[in-house]
């Protein structure tokens, strides 16, 4: 075939053409890609084999497991190939924990024996060992999967004393906060990380623009923001998924000895011995100094009082450095961790003026933000992108009764701003059981036997109980809406020099069944010791039947209590599933005129109202 010279020139052109496309193809860098002001998934990020991932260690500025040598923590890295290939810097995920190496197991004795009277000191537990899993750390994957792809490096590491990090856990302390601090600082070029945990040969962490997100659950979610607290800087937002910010009220609760839900017995050097994974050579130092001298000292579970032990595993305390932007995430329903601990850091933080919102859910503990929602919180603090999140009007997102939690209701604020506190009184006319009305209450006392023995949900069931006093409101003709803190005053006698106080708000009538929703029962909880009436820090002997006045809050909840439900206030001693196991046989004498009930309804006095008459 003949080809003329015009063909020729043609083909030439075309083939330089498409020469300069294949070229630009080659040079065009891989970048971050963002949608609706959320991190999109990145084709060139997704490929799971291309990401490097190394392993290093970080020094620190603290040495708790006595050897004379900075502790050192364990980090991992994954990333995408392109922050090596291509000189790309990319923000940082990071997720750190005392779990990754193993937990202790649940051996019989390890949790204190709850089956004394008050004030008494238990017999010692068994001390369990941790059997660390494997040379490195088996690190979640999660993260990883999630975060990668969008455009970010994540990063984990190991707690001070656990895995393959120096140190000595302990649970709380200040080195928990200033572990990660370091992490940090070295991601921002500040400290020095090494290849070896005992090597000299230093790894820099120049793939990192400097920008820092931290998040977790439960104790993994605690850690962001014991970091935080320090006020490093780096870390640019958070977001703690039912994070304990009080060991105190944890373990303890006005006073009272409680244990967390699920896990009856347990204090904190139980959790101590739990998470203690690190060197093995190193856990008889740790133990006599972290776990036999320092927690021993301080937890005291013979009295349950604040002290310099506890305030200093506050992270309320420690808030005042705190610059990082606050998504909290948390369960009305977790009993385990409370929902008061994201509350109270979430308060503060907005009086602080940081940039917070808060989503709540109707379940237990765990669960996080929506995807989207996170998204959005780590693409404006991360990458810088200005999506608007930090001017969202609504800084309260709750999952409503049955709603899919990834379709929160968006309010302005939580407490929900519509929601006022409506007093309640006990009266008595003879029925049982008693009246929770507006009325003043009726003049006279009313008394309850304790029993542990019977659980509160055995309590809350029956028409008549003498081991405990219900108070109730009007079948409600509307739904109710409750937000917020509800509050009580009780004003008892006793007929012994210590007792366990508990409350229960419950729903009723009471459910029975395994499809029953968590929602449907119980609909929030307290507990107190009357011998800290005056003083959180210093209780003192009741004496016997005498009339002293307790006033402390339930935990916080955001529930809509149905149509021909009623509201039922309990009152009663000793809790089968969170406090001490005391003999039966404590009287309780509350002074009903002097005993109320204040609950934040939506719509105040008016909504109560029309839901009650």
């Amino acid at each position: 075939m003949i080809i003329s010279p015009k063909s020729i020139s043609t083909l030439i052109i075309a083939l330089s053409i498409s020469i300069l496309s294949c070229a630009q193809d080659v040079t065009k860098k891989a970048t971050p890609i963002f949608k609706d002001g959320e991190a999109q998934i990145v084709e060139a990020f997704s490929d799971s084999d291309q990401w490097i991932r190394h392993d290093l260690w970080v020094e620190t500025e603290f040495d708790t497991d006595g050897d004379g040598q900075p502790d050192r923590m364990h980090v991992a890295v994954t990333r995408p190939e392109q922050t090596e290939t291509e000189n790309l810097k990319l923000p940082i995920i990071y997720v750190t924990s005392p779990y990754f190496a193993g937990v202790a197991a649940d051996l019989p004795g390890v949790m204190w024996d709850v089956n004394i009277e008050l004030g008494e000191s238990a017999k010692d537990r068994v001390h369990p060992e941790v059997t660390r899993r494997g040379q490195r750390p088996i690190i979640s994957n999660s993260h990883i999967r999630k975060w990668v792809p969008r455009g970010y490096i994540v990063v984990h590491s190991s707690s001070p004393g656990t895995g393959l990090s120096d140190g000595a856990p302990t649970i709380g302390g200040q080195n928990e906060s200033l572990a990660p601090k370091a992490v940090i600082d070295w991601l921002c070029g500040r400290v020095k990380g090494y290849t070896e945990r005992e090597g000299n040969e230093e790894v820099m962490a120049y793939w990192s623009t400097g920008k820092v997100g931290m998040t977790g659950t439960s104790y993994n979610g605690t850690l962001p923001l014991a970091a935080a607290t320090t006020g490093v800087e780096g870390l640019e937002a958070i977001i703690p998924i039912a994070p304990n910010t009080s060991y105190y009220h944890y373990y303890r609760s006005n006073g009272l000895v409680r244990s967390p839900g699920g896990y009856l017995g347990e204090d904190i050097d139980v959790l101590y011995d739990f998470v203690h994974s690190g060197k093995e050579e190193n856990r008889p130092y740790n133990n006599k100094t972290i776990r036999d001298t320092e927690i021993k000292n301080g937890m005291d579970r013979e009295t349950g009082d604040y002290n310099d032990f506890w305030a200093g595993r506050d992270y309320l305390n420690q808030i005042d450095n705190m610059t990082a932007a606050l998504l909290m995430s948390h369960g009305f329903n977790d009993w385990n961790v409370m929902p008061e601990h994201s509350y109270r850091i979430y308060k503060a933080a907005k009086e602080k003026g940081l940039p917070t919102q808060i989503y709540y859910h109707q379940n237990g503990h765990g669960g996080p933000p929506p995807m989207s929602m996170m998204n959005k919180w780590f693409t404006k603090y991360l990458h810088g992108i200005n999506n608007g999140v930090e001017n969202d009007e609504n800084k309260s997102y709750i999952v409503r009764e049955n709603d899919d939690p990834q379709m929160p209701t968006a309010y302005k604020d939580y407490p929900n701003p519509e929601a006022s506190h409506v007093t309640l009184n006990l009266n008595v006319v003879g029925v049982l059981p008693g009246n929770l009305t507006l009325n003043p209450g009726t003049i006279g006392f009313e008394s309850l036997t304790d029993d542990v023995t019977i659980s509160g949900s055995e309590l809350a069931k029956e028409a008549f109980s003498i081991n405990r006093l219900l108070y109730v409101t009007p079948v409600l003709k509307e739904d109710l809406h409750i937000s917020g803190v509800p509050q009580v005053t009780i004003t008892l006698a006793s007929s012994k020099s210590a007792s366990n106080l508990s409350v229960w708000l419950v729903s009723l009538p009471w459910q029975d069944g395994k499809d029953v929703k968590i929602t449907n029962n119980i609909i929030t909880r307290g507990w107190a010791d009357p011998k800290n009436h005056k003083s959180l820090t210093k209780e003192e002997d009741l004496v016997i039947g005498k009339d002293y006045t307790i006033n402390f809050d339930l935990q916080p909840d955001d529930q809509i209590i149905k149509a021909g439900q009623q509201i039922g206030f309990m009152i009663f001693s000793s809790d089968k599933e969170f406090t001490l196991h005391p003999k039966a046989g404590t009287e309780l004498t509350i002074k009903l005129d002097k005993t109320s009930l204040t609950l934040p309804i939506v719509g105040g006095l008016e909504s109560f109202k029309n839901a009650t008459n």
